[in-house]
């Protein structure tokens, strides 16, 4: 009975312990900081803890400790010169500027001291920004008829990206950017319109969005090509809400994106009802290479069979986040950890600072993070037996042997990032969407919503204004060549203007 009573007691520990580490991660993700940067000052306490233990960390490539999701960011002006730049910045010089003269009055450009007149010998200038309200024009078709005694001929008009429809291509670029990119849900743009004495419904707006959808998706599928020719392509999925009128709440669907290379800049995502294997693997059936994602199950087997043509990249970033969960109830044991894995991004920090590429970069990681790598294996083998398996430790270690081929696999190629997180930084604006317009109102408003996320989000990469592009293309692809279809794409367009 004691025996039994004790592992009910320990079983119950257990739980509890699991709960209060969920109900913590809630909390967090609610209202703490999420960042996992690690301070100086723990970096310290983690590798005294390392000396402690009989690691040498006079051998590890000292370097940053990594920001997360941001730290594959370029450096800034701020990092390159070292100080932020102070005072008022100039006026950007693209901007339209419009010339005011303020002059003194007649009775003023007389002086009462000596009675001369005052004779102008320059000018004071100042610059300050103004706002001009956003228009709404109507535009008149005016086909002019002729005709004689046996025909009659009509003028013609250029095509519109929506026939009969009232919505020229700036309009329904307007409402597309705003939506995916700005994240402005239909009905208060609709709320917008009507201070313009405009009427215009949301179901009006979205299926105007629909219809664009379908005239891009030849478009959307040279993108996908073009994407999936890189050498590595990064992928993630993230849930969204859709409404089905069968069920009385709504169901969860899934975006995935998938992010070219350098030599490929372009997002494509693709919608499915479910997050079973079949979507990934219907859209990566002609796709051969690198494919780095996380280690959800369903990749498992396009890896496994070697008529796939896919080698697994792992992220460092998805590893790294297991061990900072579990900091807080092991410090010792997975600070430890993460003090490695921090010198590990250090390495491709001054990498990333010196300008090196392709093999530069791989020697670069071959003398300072595969040592590095290599005491992190043999550590992390070293305290397997000392945590509890289904603890969160024990998932940290786990996760990180179990994947460690693939976790490692960035340091033989200088191509290959060590994490994954360009792709979920494409994410971010699902996640702040969704907050907004908080679900879609099918299957095929999710299809519709990934042709046009994609051409946004690549838009984006390029540092392109979206709505420049939408209102371009729009306008031309009804007329534009089939053949030349290409040239529409953003990084062409890009090249052409």
């Amino acid at each position: 009975m004691v025996l039994d009573l004790i592992a009910q007691l320990d079983t119950e520990k257990a739980r509890r312990i699991k709960t209060e580490n969920l109900l913590r991660q809630l909390l967090a993700a609610k209202s703490g900081r999420r960042s996992e940067q690690i301070t100086d000052e723990q970096l310290a306490l983690f590798e005294a803890e390392l000396k402690a233990q009989g690691v040498n960390v006079e051998d590890l490539a000292k370097g940053d400790t990594g920001d997360g999701p941001d730290d594959q960011n370029p450096p800034s002006a701020a990092d390159s010169t070292g100080s932020v730049p102070r005072g008022r910045r100039p006026l950007p010089g693209h901007l339209k500027r419009e010339r005011i003269v303020h002059d003194l009055d007649e009775a003023e450009k007389h002086c009462s001291a000596c009675s001369q007149d005052l004779r102008e010998f320059g000018e004071e200038t100042s610059e300050r920004y103004e706002y001009i309200p956003a228009q709404l024009i109507v535009i008149e078709d005016v086909c002019k008829k002729y005709a004689c005694d046996c025909t009659v001929k009509t003028a013609g008009k250029p095509s519109q990206p929506i026939e009969k429809s009232t919505a020229g291509a700036g309009l329904l670029a307007q409402v597309i950017v705003a939506k995916h990119a700005d994240h402005l849900p239909l009905h208060r743009q609709s709320k917008i319109f009507r201070r313009f004495g405009i009427d215009l419904s949301v179901q009006t707006m979205c299926g105007w969005m629909g219809q664009c959808a379908g005239l891009l998706d030849p478009l959307y599928l040279c993108l996908k090509d073009f994407v999936l020719s890189s050498k590595v392509v990064g992928t993630d999925d993230t849930p969204v809400k859709v409404l089905d009128r069968n069920l009385p709440h709504t169901r969860k669907g899934r975006i995935w994106p998938y992010i070219g290379d350098r030599d490929h800049p372009g997002a494509i995502f693709h919608y499915t009802p479910t997050r079973e294997r079949a979507g990934p693997e219907a859209f990566l059936k002609d796709f051969r290479g690198y494919l780095q994602a996380d280690a959800y199950v369903v990749y498992d087997s396009f890896f496994t069979d070697p008529d796939r043509g896919l080698v697994e990249v792992g992220c460092w970033a998805h590893c790294r986040r297991h061990f900072h969960d579990a900091l807080e109830n092991d410090q010792a044991r997975m600070g430890s950890a993460l003090a490695m894995i921090a010198h590990l991004y250090g390495v491709e920090k001054a990498a990333r600072k010196s300008g090196l590429r392709g093999e530069e970069r791989r020697l670069a990681r071959e003398h300072g993070a595969r040592p590095v790598l290599l005491q992190l294996h043999a550590y992390l083998l070293g305290i397997q037996n000392q945590v509890v398996p289904k603890s969160q430790s024990g998932q940290a270690v786990a996760y990180a042997l179990k994947n460690w081929t693939a976790l490692t696999r960035y340091c033989g190629d200088g191509d290959l990032e060590i994490d994954n997180n360009g792709t979920e930084r494409s994410l971010r604006g699902w996640a702040i969407g969704r907050s907004n317009w908080t679900f879609f109102g099918s299957d095929a408003g999710g299809r519709t919503a990934a042709v046009l996320g994609s051409f946004v989000t690549s838009c984006e990469l390029l540092k392109i204004d979206p709505f420049a592009w939408f209102r371009d293309v729009l306008s031309r692809i009804a007329d534009h060549p089939f053949r030349r279809l290409e040239e529409l794409l953003p990084h062409r367009w890009a090249q052409a203007v």
